[in-house]
């Protein structure tokens, strides 16, 4: 880090908050408290936020979406992949802007923020940023009905919204080599994804609230399930230890209670009265729930880049998780995070991870799997830690600018509101 003055460092941060159900909402809930102990915080309010509530949640200062930042005031904005997020891009085009990219494939939100608005150029436009010509020509392509699934994740279309950061952050070595390569020259910042520590973990306690067999092996997944999460995977490997003998217990966390087509496949698998569905889990609860695990499960194919929050909680608690072997999950040591090889064959090497599991779990084996989980989340993930190295590096990166911005007239003075009368980068006009 280069030395130089001290730096008050005051931060405008924009993020997806609650109500709304992304894992970035909390993120932000458990990232902030750090960041403000190191740095002057204000927050933006989201759509659909009321004022008071996010000011008594955080405990900080809570400004109108619209407000601009601050002479000196860095502007920190998350990015995801999805709608929640669509609020924050006419901010992008704002000078001393920071990008928390959450996914590094943003495909979909470029869809949700052209093509569901009836903006077909913007979306051209926007691909041929992040792209350039082959870009264009897909968005060419889908005029004419011809597209297929994989589209978002071979073009992720990172250039139409980073462009005009002055720094990156991003969350694995993997997805700082991907942006170093998109953006040559811009700084990228790399730091753990921050999640909650849950302490010591309290197994028998976490299964006793849970209502599970201290005798019984059991396979965890969080958040909700969809077929691009390995539902059919998950469902198949967990079948095939049960019937080889192994006495297992599923448990779904989070929103999306078995109904509908799910429920109907674990009963038709004879599995009903061995997976258990929490349903919605108080935020301050959910940190320590996946201790009750022997073993966890993250199955995302194909993925978005991210790098999983809920993996991350597994590695909190000290329980080894099994994922999909994805480049991001690479990074993490096996002993702490078994891979699974993406496709079909991921249901048998997921039956052979519950069976060892059951085999292990009271042993010497699986308590150093155990060790390394919890070593793994300590090295990189706690809050306090990802906020000293988030405020270390804008703050470095403030006295870069300094020394090096004298003869660069300001363009301080914009106007967010006149700004978010614009529409988004990547478009040009709308309908």
């Amino acid at each position: 880090m280069p030395h130089g003055a001290p730096v008050n460092l005051r931060i405008l941060w924009g993020s997806p908050l609650p109500p709304a159900r992304t894992g970035v909402s909390d993120y932000a809930l458990e990232l902030l408290p750090e960041l403000a102990r190191r740095a002057t915080m204000r927050v933006l309010l989201p759509p659909g936020c009321e004022p008071d509530t996010i000011a008594n949640l955080l405990g900080l200062e809570v400004v109108p979406a619209h407000v601009a930042p601050d002479p000196g005031e860095l502007q920190l904005l998350s990015l995801g992949n999805n709608p929640y997020h669509e609020w924050l891009l006419p901010r992008l085009r704002l000078p001393d802007t920071v990008v928390v990219a959450h996914d590094l494939v943003l495909h979909h939100l470029l869809v949700e923020s052209t093509l569901a608005r009836g903006d077909r150029r913007g979306y051209e436009e926007g691909l041929r940023t992040a792209h350039g010509e082959a870009g264009a020509a897909l968005a060419r392509a889908r005029r004419h009905g011809v597209t297929g699934p994989r589209d978002p994740f071979l073009f992720p279309s990172r250039g139409a919204f980073f462009g005009d950061a002055m720094a990156i952050v991003v969350h694995s070595g993997w997805a700082r080599r991907q942006v170093e390569g998109d953006l040559p020259g811009r700084p990228v910042i790399e730091v753990g994804l921050a999640v909650a520590d849950p302490g010591p973990a309290d197994r028998a306690a976490m299964r006793r609230r849970l209502g599970l067999s201290d005798g019984s092996t059991v396979l965890m997944h969080l958040g909700f399930l969809t077929p691009q999460k390995g539902t059919v995977e998950l469902l198949t490997g967990f079948s095939a230890a049960v019937r080889s003998g192994v006495d297992a217990r599923l448990v779904l966390v989070g929103e999306g209670n078995l109904d509908g087509s799910l429920e109907r496949v674990v009963n038709e698998l004879g599995l009903g009265e061995r997976v258990v569905a929490t349903g919605w889990v108080e935020p301050e609860v959910l940190p320590a729930v996946p201790a009750a695990a022997d073993l966890g499960v993250v199955l995302r194919t194909p993925s978005a880049g991210e790098t999983s929050a809920a993996a991350v909680r597994f590695l909190a608690c000290g329980t080894p998780v099994a994922l999909g072997g994805s480049a991001q999950f690479l990074e993490w040591p096996h002993d702490a995070a078994p891979r699974l090889t993406p496709g079909p064959s991921a249901a048998a090497e997921l039956a052979r991870w519950v069976t060892r599991a059951a085999a292990e779990r009271s042993g010497h084996g699986w308590g150093r799997r155990r060790d390394a989980a919890r070593a793994a989340y300590e090295a990189r993930h706690r809050p306090a830690d990802v906020a000293e190295r988030v405020v270390s590096e804008l703050a470095a990166l403030v006295r870069s600018r300094r020394a090096t911005s004298q003869a660069a007239p300001s363009a301080r003075g914009v106007s967010c509101r006149a700004a978010s009368e614009r529409p988004p980068r990547p478009g040009r006009d709308r309908g």
